[in-house]
């Protein structure tokens, strides 16, 4: 380990950075360095006496009041804000596997927009430091002395209206630990992994989160801030989304949202709602340019819906382009013409819908009566009528599942809920047709017809294309058939087999055999299948088309061509797949996912529901599903600018054209991100113009068109572009794009990617936002992506993009899938989980507020404490050791920590307030959930908290993430060498 310097210690001045392979600042070419671990690191160990171990300073009044004069300081004649930040008291030891010489500087806050005269406070080191030059962006030559000690500068971009004041310290003086920097050849680009030195494994009690380079991760921006920040300014407001409005709420926020006459952020959220003029702007950004849309968006408790209109009484649209009538529509000569912004062509309006202008702005006088004239998203009730979904259940009844145990309970659950909605009072699905099939190597159909005394049972050989021997009693109303369906039910767990045969069955059996069923009737539906079989790939051929007969690169997030084809052919036909497996594999088999996502539908797998919370989740999860409203044959066409193109969509769909996406069905949680790019300048006048028009078919058949459109402002001003971003819509739009491009792109290249567009924002953001001299060692961070490097990060360690050690490849698949079809709150919340504080004491009680979220990392964790974090799929309870015994005999009826369940399990029903309390906080996060989730109770030093350090963001993960100061850092010196 290095020495602090001394004051009678001299100081080299600093000289351009050259390694002991000549490389320069002055010299770099190529793309940026990627500063983040690889694979090849994994392995590599650490000795045990060279573990960076962290020495607090003493403070020393006297030598901080030696540096108040420092070069780099602005002055008070500046015209920016600069808010000085405490470093942390850490010393860096020398560590073999730090490639890079870190010397970072002093951390401070600084506002490039704020018309105030500056204020400067300066941070002074407990120990005393040379004068010296101020730290460049690039750590002396190796050759030199290494006691150079500056200090550690980041800054953040206040908010760009006059208004803004930030709240400086009380004290213009505060003490800053001495940093002292580690000696060590090697280039800037990479740092140790975590997963590298296991004897520095997450403890609780020693948090991980603690920067290799002595950075406080407290003093860093805060998502957690960020949320409650905005939260306070919306709470209790109305956001109207007007033409051309300003930036929305946070996704993570609750706000009533009027339409008057733009698409609510619900619906279309713009990844910039001040697009850059031209592509050039937007290339030097380096921020995407698009949209995330969720055509079927639930509106909230407060939000009206959006209005209905019939086809006849709705004014036509474009028909050079096709494009639907909305506000943006520019009305010409009395209202006899209206201008187009999709296609820039003049359409001639009919007689029968004519009506004159007012105004000088020339809107039609009958604009405040019809929602296409002044609503961004209405709905069109087509004439034309389609067949009405219907229901269809596939259970497996090989000999593994008939000794499996669970066919009676599984029966019993599907009678329950099918009797439920035979109900005359039942609004989910009325008048629902249903059909069944049993299946092992055979298909089994079920005649349903009432006018039978029982069901009859066709049995169909030909697996490969199955054709139907009668169609009538196939589809029969659930009202007419409930009762011959429960004899069904009954006899099917009493099955017998005379072979004993335990091979695998296809899942693509039932599928094939479900869309022949729709095919013969043309009408869509959902495909219930209940799998028990061993998972196993059908059509096994002697060619060399495998994963490994091929010279194309391959990705093990590839569908194999025949799912994609049997995809297809469920898009056509508007069949969603819902598979529940239920008996998971852990080792082995194919993946069966692809098919149900790629439709609309999704996976759940169980451990042959042994245990009532696995009967619990299954009930859950079969209940939503068939309540769950649906639309089905959807397909989704997107207009843009004239001056603009859809360059990429990105979701779970079967990619085809971007500009019109075909889907078997979808629901309110349904989000695609939309890509675009000039084809010429815009003019800044008439603005931009984004419109998605889904036409999709209801449960009950009735065809019907939903129309949203979003009018944004241009700007040629790069400062504008930055100033009009959210950090929570880039992070779901960077998911979608780079979960959709592992399909063909190694992973490794994806990471460095993401880092990379992110460290060039941030060097454009420094060197064209600034309009004050910025020190090298300022991090420079708009307002609004304070947020977006923990974001990044946690993207960019994500089990997808990053497997870790024990992360198999079925629950890779899974994850993919899951956040490919989130919104943009449920996919902030997965890549930043909740993490709440829960009450000790009767007398109080506490609730999901954002104000009351914690920071996602280990230094949150008290051992007096009790913690729930929520994700979208997890649901974790943590348990310090040293929780007061009443509060656990008021929790879990036990006085003793050690006689805790640990592991997933169910919170006791007592009747104290503090048990009610907890659990009905948690029955909401559920409810709130994409499926139900199990409780898992991690004890504080038990083995399953490493399923609590996957959650932890902000710290170093178990599969070898950095931690998100390290990242940020990392970001800020890849930054500032970009712009030399």
């Amino acid at each position: 380990m290095m020495d602090v310097p001394s004051a009678n210690q001299s100081q080299t001045s600093c000289q351009p950075w050259v390694d002991h392979n000549g490389w320069s600042p002055a010299s770099l070419q190529g793309p940026l360095c990627n500063p983040l671990p690889s694979f090849q690191h994994l392995s590599q160990g650490l000795p045990s006496d060279q573990i960076p171990s962290y020495r607090p300073l003493q403070s020393s009044s006297q030598s901080s009041r030696s540096l108040l004069s420092h070069p780099s300081t602005p002055s008070l004649n500046d015209t920016e804000h600069h808010l000085q930040r405490m470093a942390p008291a850490h010393t860096i030891p020398q560590s073999p596997l730090m490639n890079e010489t870190c010397i970072p500087q002093q951390m401070s806050l600084h506002s490039p927009h704020s018309p105030h005269p500056t204020l400067s406070v300066p941070f002074q080191p407990t120990h005393q430091i040379l004068n010296g030059p101020h730290l460049p962006s690039s750590p002396p030559t190796f050759g030199q002395s290494s006691q150079y000690t500056p200090q550690l500068a980041f800054e953040r971009m206040c908010a760009v209206d006059p208004g803004y004041v930030l709240n400086h310290p009380s004290s213009p003086i505060q003490q800053q630990p001495q940093w002292t920097p580690p000696y060590n050849r090697g280039a800037i680009n990479e740092f140790p992994t975590d997963a590298a030195i296991p004897e520095r494994s997450l403890v609780l009690q020693s948090p991980n989160s603690e920067s290799r380079y002595g950075l406080d991760p407290e003093l860093l921006p805060s998502a957690v801030k960020v949320m409650a920040e905005d939260q306070a300014e919306w709470e209790g407001k109305v956001f109207v989304s007007e033409p051309f409005s300003h930036l929305p709420p946070l996704a993570t926020t609750y706000c009533i949202i009027e339409d008057k006459g733009n698409a609510g952020p619900n619906v279309i959220r713009s990844t910039s709602y001040c697009v850059p003029c031209d592509g050039q702007t937007t290339l030097l950004s380096r921020l995407p340019l698009g949209a995330l849309v969720t055509p079927l968006a639930e509106q909230g408790p407060e939000d009206k819906p959006p209005p209905v209109c019939k086809e006849s009484e709705v004014v036509a649209g474009c028909r050079w382009c096709g494009a639907s009538m909305c506000p943006a529509m520019g009305w010409q000569d009395c209202g006899q013409r209206f201008y187009c912004p999709f296609c820039g062509k003049l359409n001639e309006v009919p007689w029968q819908q004519y009506q004159p202008t007012k105004g000088a702005d020339g809107v039609r006088v009958d604009k405040d009566k019809r929602p296409e004239l002044h609503t961004g998203s209405y709905e069109i009730l087509n004439t034309q009528k389609g067949e009405p979904a219907v229901l269809l259940l596939a259970i497996d009844v090989s000999p593994l599942a008939l000794r499996g145990g669970h066919l009676e309970f599984v029966t019993q659950q599907i009678h329950t809920l099918l009797s439920s909605l035979s109900g005359e009072d039942c609004e989910a699905w009325p008048d629902v047709r249903v059909g069944l099939m049993t299946y092992d190597s055979r298909i089994h159909l079920y005649d349903l017809n009432p006018a039978l005394s029982r069901p009859h049972m066709l049995i169909i050989t030909e697996i490969e294309n199955p054709q139907l021997p009668v169609r009538e009693g196939l589809l029969v109303p659930l009202r007419n058939c409930i009762d011959g369906l429960s004899s069904v039910f009954q006899h099917i767990p009493q099955l017998s087999h005379e072979d004993d045969d335990a091979r695998g069955v296809p899942v693509e059996l039932p599928i094939k055999a479900g869309l022949a069923v729709l095919q013969a009737f043309s009408c869509p539906g959902k495909l219930l299948i209940f799998h028990t079989a061993p998972l196993i790939e059908s059509g096994h051929t002697q060619s060399s088309s495998g994963f490994f007969g091929s010279s194309k690169p391959k990705s093990i997030f590839q569908p194999s061509e025949r799912a994609i084809s049997l995809a297809k052919e469920c898009v056509n036909q508007g069949c969603g797949i819902h598979l529940f497996v239920l008996s998971q594999q852990d080792v082995g088999g194919a993946w069966p996912g692809h098919i149900p996502y790629l439709t609309g539908g999704v996976l759940h797998t169980y451990s042959h529901l042994q245990g009532d919370l696995d009967r619990e989740r299954f009930c859950s999860n079969l209940k939503r599903i068939l309540e769950m409203k649906t639309g089905f044959k959807a397909e989704l066409r997107i207009f843009v600018s004239k001056d603009l193109r859809v360059s990429g969509c990105y979701g779970l769909f079967v990619p085809t054209n971007p500009r019109q996406v075909t889907m078997a069905t979808l629901d309110r949680r349904t989000t695609l991100a939309v890509e675009l790019a000039h084809s010429r300048a815009l003019d800044e006048a008439r603005g931009v113009a984004i419109q998605t028009v889904l036409t999709y078919c209801t449960q009950t058949g009735d065809r019907r068109t939903r129309v949203h459109t979003l009018t944004l402002r241009c700007s040629q001003h790069l400062q504008d572009t930055f100033r009009h971003c959210q950090a929570q819509t880039l992070l779901t739009f960077y998911c979608k794009k780079m979960y959709c491009a592992v399909l063909e792109r190694p992973l490794q290249e994806l990471r460095e990617e993401l880092q990379t567009e992110i460290t060039e924002a941030l060097a454009s953001y420094r060197k064209h936002c600034c309009s004050a001299s910025v020190s090298a060692g300022q991090l420079v961070l708009p307002q609004n992506l304070r947020a977006l490097p923990v974001y990044i990060n946690s993207l960019r360690k994500s089990e997808v993009l990053l497997p870790g050690l024990r992360s198999s490849v079925h629950q890779r698949l899974q994850q993919r899938c899951q956040v490919l079809s989130m919104d943009a709150i449920t996919t902030a919340t997965h890549f930043y989980p909740l993490l709440l504080p829960l009450p000790l004491s009767v007398g109080t009680s506490k609730t999901s507020n954002p104000k009351e979220v914690l920071r996602c990392c280990a230094s949150s964790l008290q051992p007096t404490g009790l913690y729930l974090v929520h994700a979208p799929h997890t649901l974790l309870l943590w348990v310090g050791t040293q929780v007061p015994a009443c509060t656990l005999v008021e929790l879990f009826n036990t006085s003793c920590f050690s006689s805790l369940p640990s592991g997933e399990t169910r919170l006791p029903a007592l009747e104290n307030p503090s048990s009610v309390s907890i659990r009905a906080l948690i029955d909401s996060l559920n409810s709130q959930s994409p499926c139900a989730r199990k409780l898992c109770v991690v004890k504080q030093g038990d083995i399953c908290e490493e399923a609590l350090q996957r959650h932890l963001v902000e710290d170093k993960s178990p599969n070898g993430g950095a931690s998100y100061a390290d990242f940020l850092y990392h970001l800020h010196i890849n930054s500032v060498r970009f712009l030399q």
